[in-house]
């Protein structure tokens, strides 16, 4: 299968060329693009099918009921294996919503009772958002919902990223942290954009995870993103990143010194100097759209760390 796009607009991510084909045991990819200079580059890589395929095969969209259900059912047996002495818990249903009730004729064991409920309830949720890769999130205006754990879908990718780490760093030297990571921005860069969906209401419909991203030879902001910090974190395991959230769109943040009017910000005590993987702006490290800048400038956006893992 290839695919070839040819177009040149001033400022724009150019990408030149893209293929992809069958090899034993996975894909081989085949990427030629023009850099932030306008000079061409190109990078030969191959994936395994088990990344490709099966990494996130159970990764879907966010359904609010089918994830209540699944959650009752987890309280439920976990209340089978642990009951409360004395009380009598019942659960119903009310429309797309699912209740649990504790009944009993010692109030303060049924007060207690409401107690123990509430701290396994958010237990096993957290699991099961974490088991599903989403998390809850609110963003800069204070609205809550519930969205992709980029987080998590970058740390699970990085494995399967590290066999470009070579074929990379023999375009540019790991010394030079700007080098690689404008390196890396370009490359994503001119991968074909698609339109974000809401964060809030979508339920992670449209986002694809950093391989599949690859695969398809297109992704969101937010599906960028996650592929950027996967392979810079791929590149350079202990390199301090953030993760950034403003209205429609997503960037990245590194822990290396800014110069001149480059656009950074300081969260937890560490400065991060930005950088928006998107395109098809061609954009360096530390350089964001003017939109960007100014949600920025103005604090509304939402910052997530993300860290190299302990092992």
């Amino acid at each position: 299968m290839a695919i070839l796009l040819l177009f040149t607009v001033n400022g724009q991510a150019e990408q030149v060329s893209f293929n992809k084909k069958k090899v034993d045991n996975g894909y081989s990819f085949q990427y030629q693009w023009l850099d932030h200079n306008a000079r061409a580059q190109s990078i030969n890589f191959s994936l395994n099918q088990k990344g490709l395929f099966e990494r996130f095969r159970n990764f879907k969209t966010y359904q609010s009921r089918y994830a209540q259900k699944a959650i009752l059912r987890r309280i439920k047996k976990h209340m089978m294996r642990n009951p409360i002495s004395g009380v009598q818990i019942v659960y119903r249903q009310q429309q797309d919503k699912f209740f649990i009730e504790a009944k009993g004729l010692d109030t303060n064991k049924v007060a207690k009772a409401y107690q123990t409920i509430t701290t396994i309830e958010n237990k096993i949720t957290n699991e099961y958002l974490k088991d599903s890769y989403y998390q809850p999130f609110i963003d800069h205006q204070h609205n809550s919902g519930i969205k992709v754990d980029h987080v998590s879908i970058a740390n699970d990718s990085v494995g399967d990223l590290k066999p470009l780490k070579p074929i990379i760093l023999n375009h540019v030297s790991i010394q030079n942290i700007r080098e690689v990571t404008n390196y890396v921005l370009a490359f994503i860069q001119s991968i074909p954009y698609n339109t974000l969906e809401s964060r809030i209401t979508s339920s992670g419909a449209g986002f694809s995870p950093p391989l599949k991203v690859l695969w398809e030879n297109q992704g969101d902001c937010d599906s960028k993103m996650a592929l950027t910090a996967a392979l810079l974190r791929a590149l350079m395991p202990r390199i301090e990143m953030v993760l950034i959230y403003i209205d429609g769109h997503a960037f990245i943040g590194i822990n290396i010194p800014g110069q001149g009017k480059e656009v950074s910000i300081e969260h937890n005590n560490v400065r991060y100097l930005l950088a928006d993987p998107t395109g098809p702006a061609l954009l360096p490290l530390g350089a964001l759209s003017p939109e960007s800048e100014l949600a920025i400038n103005q604090g509304h956006y939402v910052a997530e760390d993300y860290h190299e893992v302990s092992q």
